[in-house]
């Protein structure tokens, strides 16, 4: 640090509550006893220290936290041009100068004005520098100097965390590692013990324990069970000052868990369990639950449940629900209780995930006894196969008994049994059965042709309680007999040519046959007897079952025959032999040199399936005419939809007339006769209707005439009666309106237009006998009444 001439810094050290002064590279262990000056004259330093210490006395030194009612003192400032005589003024700036730290500008005294805490602020770095009052130039050079803050224990250890959350195996062994806390202190580490920190545990003995000095939790207790206690909450004390009395202190709480491990084996809580299962129970159904108890968790306490030994080893079955851990026991196979009605099993229950560290505590699984009741149940009968398959020949006789199905009561009881055919899967009733001893016979004839296999359902019922009942499938082939003759496979007609030569092959024959051949067919092709000698043809058999047929002569004429009828026979080689008589068509035609047919006779010979163009152009002439009567008969009925209902807009028949002005009301009768109406007898029987113009004048028929007080319904019916015999009626429905009120009516007319047009042929008193509610209007009516009379 670099200072300047006749500039001393004055350092009062000797009470300590103030201030004390201690060397940069030391600290002292007191204070120091005596006042030390530091004269500075120009470059040079002139020190006053002790031997074998480097003493520096830039620094300043000041306890924290100070208590005293007075401001503490701090050190003193002086300049050698400080005469005494109040010329000089000293000034201090940097680090809080002004608020925190004053100065005496006269003196050069340093005081702090506040309490100071070293955790906020360690070191203070100011200035100070001397003035001329008069001309505000300094005097010396200015100075820097430090103020360090002097640490006293005043802050507690603090933990990095209020709560610590550990957990541990259970069963673990003694000093096991559970966790470390870490506690802090805020005060100077550097200065005595007051940031030392040292661990204990307040709660959580004889179970865990703590090192002083790292702040680890280890276990002390050996072997602690998660069955048993689970849960412990563990407090640790941090204490400063090496654990001294007087130190200050702060606590944490640790919660430590003990996590499980598999050191418990499942039990049964008993040794013999009892279960009851109907004979009809499904397979796959349970019979009942068992349960192994294990104190584990989770995954240590799964349990997997097995059937060692037991008589129904093979009967019943045992899964574990993932759940529950029960163990289902199951129906593997049919129960029976007449074969046997007791079943005892012995089940084992084990741990899945066993932990080898603890197998010294025993084996972990456990064994049970079950034992099962089968109890009887009313069952179906039960047929001695679960299928049956019979062979029939399809010319067996009717009635003839095919096979035998039999079924019978499992039950003590032995009910007996009735057998029937489910209708629906013989819909043609061929077969039926005898209801007391199960025999299938026919009721109507076979084919194997037709239908090879027969499928039905025969149902057994017991006769006392027919709800019982099973059903079984009969399956039925029916075998084959040589009851059908063979024929051609194809029909044939074929052409020889004028041209032909003797001994030339103008077609092939072959034959089928619908019944089955254990060794093949064979077919044996003739000529019928009445064409084997006159026959103007030879037929070869081959004896592959075709044959050839051959031309007799060499030349054919269409003109003397133009078709030959071949009649060939065709016989089977089985028993009994079947043969048939099939025709070959042959026809004579022009062929060239080569062979090739010209022309025949038969025209669909050589075009089968061919129009000609004449009857193509027939054919579309008549479609074109009939499309031509379809639109014509369309264009009709569309003109005659549209002729009016009413051609003449005279029409006396025309009730709804529409106006572009008022109408004139009852007296507008221009739209139809009202008189007519009114009086019947006014009609004009000799007017003719306008709306049709009648092919034959008919002479008028006169009606009679309506009484005066005829019923208004006598009189539309009577209207109606006409208008139904009316010769000259329109040949379409037609709408009349009538309105006739009728003659002489009690209430006589409502109309105001028929009313008294003079006030003084009314006579109001009568309104004075209605009530306290006319009264106004009786006195209004009355006083013009007496108006009039004045």
């Amino acid at each position: 640090m670099r200072t300047y001439h006749c500039f001393w810094l004055l350092f009062w050290a000797g009470q300590p509550h103030q201030s004390f002064l201690t060397p940069l590279s030391k600290r002292t262990s007191s204070f120091p006893e005596k006042e030390k000056v530091l004269v500075l004259s120009g470059n040079s330093r002139q020190d006053l220290h002790r031997s074998k210490r480097s003493w520096m006395w830039n620094q300043f030194f000041l306890l924290e936290e100070y208590t005293g009612t007075d401001y503490q003192y701090v050190g003193k400032l002086h300049s050698d041009q400080d005469k005494g005589d109040g010329s000089l003024k000293y000034i201090l700036s940097g680090d809080g100068a002004g608020d925190l730290f004053i100065i005496n500008e006269n003196t050069g005294d340093i005081q702090a004005t506040k309490r100071l805490d070293r955790e906020e602020k360690p070191v203070y770095i100011l200035r100070a520098q001397a003035i001329n009052r008069r001309t505000g130039r300094p005097v010396e050079p200015e100075s820097e100097f430090i103020i360090k803050i002097h640490d006293i224990n005043d802050n507690e250890p603090m933990f990095t965390k209020d709560v610590y959350n550990a957990s541990i195996p259970e069963m673990s062994d003694v000093g096991t590692f559970v966790v470390q806390v870490t506690a802090t202190d805020a005060d100077d580490p550097t200065y005595g013990n007051s940031a030392k920190v040292v661990y204990s545990i307040l709660q959580g003995q004889p179970y865990f324990s703590v090192e002083s000095e790292t702040g680890i939790i280890k276990t002390a207790l050996l072997n602690m069970d998660r069955e048993n206690r689970e849960q412990y909450q563990v407090v640790i004390q941090a204490k400063d000052m090496g654990g001294q009395m007087g130190g200050l202190s702060g606590t944490t709480t640790v919660n430590i868990t003990l996590t499980d491990v598999n050191d418990n084996p499942p039990r049964f809580p008993q040794s013999t369990y009892q279960f009851r299962a109907p004979e009809s129970t499904p397979l796959d159904s349970p019979v009942g639950r068992i349960k192994a108890n294990d104190a584990d968790v989770d995954e240590n306490a799964e349990i997997e449940y097995s059937i060692t030994e037991g008589d129904g080893y093979d009967m019943f079955g045992i899964t574990t629900d993932k759940d529950t851990q029960e163990g289902i026991i199951t129906v593997k196979k049919a129960l029976d209780f007449e074969s046997k009605n007791l079943y005892i099993l012995k089940v084992e229950a084990t741990n899945t995930h066993v932990d080898p560290r603890f197998l010294y505590l025993g084996p972990f699984k456990d064994s049970a006894t079950v034992r099962i009741q089968v109890e009887d149940v009313d069952e179906p009968p039960m047929f001695s196969r679960p299928a049956y398959i019979m062979e029939v020949k399809e010319d067996v006789p009717l009635n003839s008994v095919i096979g035998t199905v039999t079924a019978q009561d499992p039950d003590a009881a032995k009910n007996p049994v009735k057998y029937s055919v489910d209708r629906h899967t013989d819909m043609d009733r061929v077969f039926n059965i005898n209801s007391g001893n199960g025999s299938i016979f026919t009721s109507k004839p076979l084919d194997r042709e037709t239908l090879l296999w027969h499928n039905i359902t025969v149902i057994a019922a017991e006769i006392n309680n027919p709800k019982q009942s099973s059903r079984v499938p009969v399956f039925i082939k029916v075998l084959d007999v040589n009851d059908n003759a063979p024929e051609f496979a194809m029909f044939y007609e074929t052409f020889v040519c004028e041209n032909a030569k003797a001994e030339q092959l103008i077609q092939t024959l072959s034959a089928v046959d619908k019944d089955d051949s254990y060794n093949g067919h064979q077919f044996s092709f003739s000529l019928a007897p009445e064409a084997a000698s006159s026959s103007n043809f030879t037929l070869q058999d081959n004896r592959d079952n075709t044959a050839g047929i051959f031309t007799r002569k060499t030349r054919y004429n269409r003109h003397e025959t133009s078709t030959y009828f071949l009649p060939v026979v065709i016989s089977d080689n089985d028993y009994p032999i079947q043969s048939s008589t099939e025709t070959v068509t042959i026809r004579v035609c022009a062929c060239d040199h080569r062979g090739k047919m010209l022309s025949c006779n038969a025209e669909a010979l050589i075009h089968p399936t061919g129009l000609s163009t004449g009857a193509l152009i027939a054919i579309l002439l008549c479609i074109i005419i009939l499309l031509v009567t379809v639109v014509l008969f369309a264009a009709l009925r569309r003109q005659r939809k549209k002729e009016p209902l009413i051609i003449s807009k005279e029409d006396i028949r025309d009730n709804i007339v529409s106006y572009n002005d008022e109408g004139g009301g009852e007296e507008d009768t221009q739209a139809f006769d009202i008189g007519t109406l009114r009086n019947p007898e006014a009609i004009d029987d000799n007017k003719l209707r306008r709306d049709i113009v009648p092919e034959t004048l008919f002479l008028p028929r006169r009606t009679a005439a309506a009484r005066d007080n005829t019923d208004v319904r006598d009189f539309i019916n009577q209207r109606l009666k006409e208008n139904d015999t009316d010769p000259t009626a329109p040949p379409y429905d037609s709408l009349a309106t009538y309105a006739y009120e009728g003659n002489g009516s009690v209430a006589e007319s409502l109309s105001s237009l028929e009313s008294v047009t003079t006030d003084g042929d009314q006579d109001y008193d009568y309104l004075s006998d209605w009530g306290p509610r006319f009264k106004k209007l009786a006195d209004m009516y009355g006083s013009m009444d007496s108006d009039k009379d004045s």
